[in-house]
């Protein structure tokens, strides 16, 4: 189920790579037999990049990369280790049976990357609990706070990110941060801007090309953006466009009767509805419930008093306006000003409020 997604710890992904350049791990290792297979293999999928085995305590392997970027070091049969390989020779010292202090030289990457998770798993740790704890809550003050410490943390991220970056302007770590912190980023101009923040080798490698085309397609429904139209058929099957609402503020709500998540957000989205419908905002909810399940979207809308325009083709996860607007995981809103740009996304909780305060008073 798509619902809200909690931050993975490292997530990778996934690059075309193209021309390649040699690194040599060279190592010196205690407590490795003689014999001991030491493999480097790839972060995302676990595809072997080099292998050797070790004697007298000591191993070389070598392969080819095209840019610096995050792999896995096996020696023996310990767990993996990360390590964020340069084209260049690099050295291992340590011993094996503390695998967290091995000391990696040669690759500012990888010295990066150390200061990367220093700064960044703690946080994303947070964010991952206050995550798991919001999919389980039901609506009510626990749930709005809830949100706000989401919120916290996520606002505490986003500086953090700032500041790596603006410090390793020319590192691939700084790429691989943009990269992995793109979800709970959830602004594709703020993606681009920090990717603009980059030196050119960086943006200009393959890596950088493929981090590019993905801030692109998601630059779709972005906060700044003309809000694409859709037409789709109402809960008596009339069609009703987004355009026709042109004039006031919408708020476009992706939703479904079998989204918990959703249904724990509708009393923040029938509150705001209440307090603001008579200042020029409206509410268009779109379903994405499945076919031949419209009965169910019904006596949701019902249930949970969802009194403004509700509309659904009935496709699932390929509602049309959902896969025009890049839609991912629900709940997602987008709030549309009256002159059909987006001025807000993912407003959820107590920030919906406050946002239509900002724009419409709250007298």
């Amino acid at each position: 189920m798509k619902t809200l997604i909690a931050f993975l710890l490292l997530p990778v992904f996934v690059f075309a790579q193209v021309k390649k350049e040699k690194f040599t791990v060279n190592g010196t290792v205690t407590g490795l037999s003689d014999g001991a297979e030491v493999k480097i293999t790839t972060a995302s999928d676990n595809s072997e990049v080099a292998k050797g085995k070790v004697a007298k305590g000591k191993f070389s392997v070598s392969g080819e990369i095209a840019d610096p970027n995050l792999y896995y070091i096996v020696l023996g049969k310990q767990q993996p280790q990360h390590i964020f390989l340069e084209p260049r020779t690099i050295s291992i010292t340590g011993d094996v049976n503390k695998p967290k202090e091995l000391k990696i030289n040669g690759s500012q990457s990888h010295l990066d990357f150390i200061s990367f998770k220093d700064t960044f798993n703690p946080l994303f740790a947070d964010l991952n609990a206050v995550a798991a704890e919001i999919n389980k809550a039901t609506p009510g003050p626990q749930y709005d706070e809830l949100m706000k410490r989401y919120e916290g943390v996520n606002a505490a991220i986003q500086a953090k990110i700032d500041e790596f970056i603006a410090g390793k302007p020319s590192s691939f770590v700084s790429l691989f941060l943009i990269s992995v912190t793109a979800q709970v980023t959830d602004d594709a101009m703020k993606l681009e801007d920090r990717f603009n923040k980059l030196s050119d080798n960086v943006k200009k490698s393959d890596i950088g090309k493929s981090l590019s085309d993905y801030i692109a397609y998601n630059k779709v429904g972005a906060i700044g953006t003309e809000a694409i139209d859709f037409t789709q058929p109402d809960t008596n099957g009339n069609p009703v466009s987004l355009s026709s609402f042109r004039g006031k503020y919408v708020l476009i709500d992706f939703w479904a009767s079998w989204c918990g998540p959703c249904r724990n957000e509708n009393p923040n989205v029938v509150q705001a509805y209440n307090k603001f419908s008579n200042k020029n905002f409206t509410v268009l909810g779109v379903s994405l419930d499945q076919p031949n399940a419209k009965q169910k979207w019904l006596d949701a809308i019902a249930k949970d008093n969802l009194t403004w325009t509700q509309v659904s083709d009935l496709k699932f996860w390929n509602n049309d306006a959902a896969v025009a607007y890049h839609v991912q995981a629900i709940p997602t809103n987008f709030l549309v000003d009256p002159q059909g740009k987006i001025i807000g996304k993912n407003l959820r909780g107590p920030a919906l409020e406050a946002k239509l305060c900002e724009l419409l008073g709250c007298n």
